[in-house]
């Protein structure tokens, strides 16, 4: 059996066990689908050598990173929680160039035990990297935590049209 014979039945039943690992564990298919790509394409570099192994895997990475943007959409959202001794002007610039709203959560840093105004944002993942550069020319010493959100219900959470 040659190696892309091994590469190619090696997928065939991925899919199955990555739906349920999907359902039962939360994983994203995509990263079930590469977890035992990475293993088995692991044991065949081991075989077949590492320079065959790498190509698939590379090519498995972007099949992953496609099935994720494929079944989580392109409007995947992202959760942005700014800190910042601007608050006032980030927020402002967000509402005005972004469309979008935000929480003002207030808080008290641990260290320096001072009062914290924290900013609280659920923008588009295509929205991000202007967000970011709003962030970066108002405060570049922001400290700016972002994450990945899979659910966003209620809150009026549509772009608004800026006018």
């Amino acid at each position: 059996m040659k190696f892309h014979e091994i590469r190619d039945n090696a997928l065939d039943g991925t899919e199955i066990l990555a739906i349920l690992a999907h359902r039962s564990k939360g994983f994203s298919i995509g990263q079930v689908v590469m977890f035992f790509n990475v293993f088995i394409l692991g044991s065949a570099g081991l075989v077949f050598g590492w320079d065959r192994a790498m190509y698939s895997l590379i090519a498995y990475f972007v099949a992953f990173r496609t099935i994720d943007v494929v079944i989580d959409g392109l409007d995947e959202s992202k959760s942005v929680t700014i800190i910042s001794n601007k608050p006032s002007e980030i927020s402002e610039a967000i509402l005005a160039r972004l469309g979008r709203g935000l929480t003002h959560v207030y808080g008290k840093g641990g260290y320096s035990k001072e009062d914290k105004e924290i900013l609280y944002c659920i923008v588009t993942r295509l929205e991000l990297a202007k967000l970011k550069s709003i962030i970066q020319e108002i405060d570049d010493s922001a400290f700016v935590a972002i994450e990945d959100v899979h659910e966003v219900l209620g809150g009026g959470f549509r772009k608004r049209t800026i006018h």
